[in-house]
């Protein structure tokens, strides 16, 4: 999968891309992230990236023609370094779009995107190309948006631009590439994968301080492991987040499950 992220702070991702999974990812050539610097698309000489926004009001806005131009050459795949102002007149004039491909993703940081979840993430794994665009002060000029194919937000908080966000996402959605993690099943035992918490998890030491790993777990039986995570997880969700168990498609064994799990929390009360 390639992922280009364009940001006016390339910077703020050295970190995050060179560290842990995603850096041996990208060795493997599994990922391919590129990072665009908006500016270089600022077609005055200050290579101006934001403006004071009409109608008034605190706050600078990214403007849309450096975006613009920027989407659409990373889009078509050519190299920022190798780009003319020739060939951007060209792009503007004909409103050449390489984004319509139904396999490259445009997702624009937004606060007030859609929530990012694992539903998402998810869907975006399934993509060949994402191209996220990042925002700052303010936020982008509204005719940004044309462009997006998701506006995503990773929460109902303020934050300073959209790298945090892009990191985010770039992370969620890599763990879902085909061979990032090496074995699926690490992924698909992860909270939200299929809409429910995660259940515990232990390791050595056996007995910590006298609490020790639950009984089923050391049984060596498959079957009865499988269960126990399974109720687990169903607790887990049904205490901290029962939402979630309206959004997704339960079986008539976990059915069966939360109601021993409803009567035993009865009987505690009681």
């Amino acid at each position: 999968m390639r992922i280009d992220i364009l940001t006016l702070f390339p910077e703020m991702f050295e970190g995050p891309l060179s560290e842990s999974i995603l850096k041996q990812a990208r060795e493997k050539g599994l990922l391919d992230i590129r990072l665009t610097n908006i500016r270089d698309y600022a077609r005055d000489k200050h290579r101006t990236a934001d403006d004071y926004q009409y109608g008034g009001g605190s706050g600078m806005v990214m403007k849309p023609d450096p975006i613009f131009e920027a989407v659409r050459d990373v889009a078509g795949g050519a190299d920022a370094s190798a780009r003319t102002d020739a060939k951007a007149d060209a792009d503007v004039s004909t409103g050449a779009d390489a984004t319509a491909s139904s396999d490259v993703a445009v997702v624009l940081l937004s606060a007030r995107g859609q929530l990012f979840d694992q539903q998402l993430a998810r869907e975006l794994s399934e993509r060949s190309r994402l191209i996220l665009v990042c925002g700052r002060y303010k936020g982008v000029d509204e005719r940004v948006s044309k462009l997006a194919t998701h506006e995503v937000s990773v929460g109902d908080y303020v934050l300073t631009g959209g790298e945090l966000p892009a990191a985010i996402v770039v992370d969620a959605v890599s763990r879902l590439v085909p061979g990032v993690l090496g074995a699926m099943e690490s992924a698909e035992t992860d909270s939200h994968f299929d809409g429910l918490l995660g259940p515990p998890v232990y390791t050595r030491p056996e007995d910590f301080e006298g609490d020790v790993v639950p009984e089923a777990l050391l049984s060596g039986n498959h079957e009865r492991i499988r269960i126990w995570r399974r109720t687990e997880a169903l607790r887990a969700t049904l205490l901290r987040r029962p939402e979630l168990l309206e959004r997704i498609e339960l079986s008539e064994e976990d059915h069966l499950i939360l109601e021993l799990i409803e009567e035993e929390s009865g009987q505690d009360n009681n």
